[in-house]
């Protein structure tokens, strides 16, 4: 299943300039999700983050996966509606610079859900296939 950036809004209250995903790949609605999410030099945190070596914080990288992780957890059918709030970062580990050009490949599987609450285990790479962030992300609905 595709999702475009419209379809993505009807899903998560995220906006511009903190809608952090372009585009859903493939899901499995409660299961798992892939995103994109294009990195252009015009994004707002690039002007201070670093002037002269404009890099993607990676608090937004882990943002972006938590975003695409809501995706798949919001889609199924008695989470419509609903809001994913981030409980826990674990194990984040973040291995190569994100920069303007970088094309981000965001993928969120859920590996725990007990209740309103559950873990993804998430592994952003870039165009190129090495990683750029991973960790374990706890979320409660709510």
């Amino acid at each position: 299943m595709k999702l475009t950036t419209k379809e993505i809004m009807e899903i998560i209250p995220h906006r511009h300039p903190f809608l952090l995903v372009d585009t859903i790949e493939d899901m499995e609605p409660g299961v798992r999700a892939v995103g994109r999410k294009c990195v252009t030099y015009n994004e707002p945190f690039f002007a201070g983050h670093f002037p002269k070596e404009p890099i993607m914080p990676g608090v937004l990288q882990i943002e972006a996966l938590a975003q695409v992780g809501a995706v798949a957890i919001l889609s199924k059918p008695e989470n419509k509606g609903k809001t994913a709030y981030f409980g826990a970062i674990n194990n984040a580990k973040f291995k190569n610079k994100v920069v303007p050009g970088d094309v981000l490949t965001l993928e969120v599987e859920i590996i725990k859900e007990k209740g309103p609450v559950g873990v993804g285990k998430a592994v952003a790479k870039n165009q190129d296939g090495k990683i750029t962030v991973m960790g374990e992300m706890t979320f409660m609905i709510g």
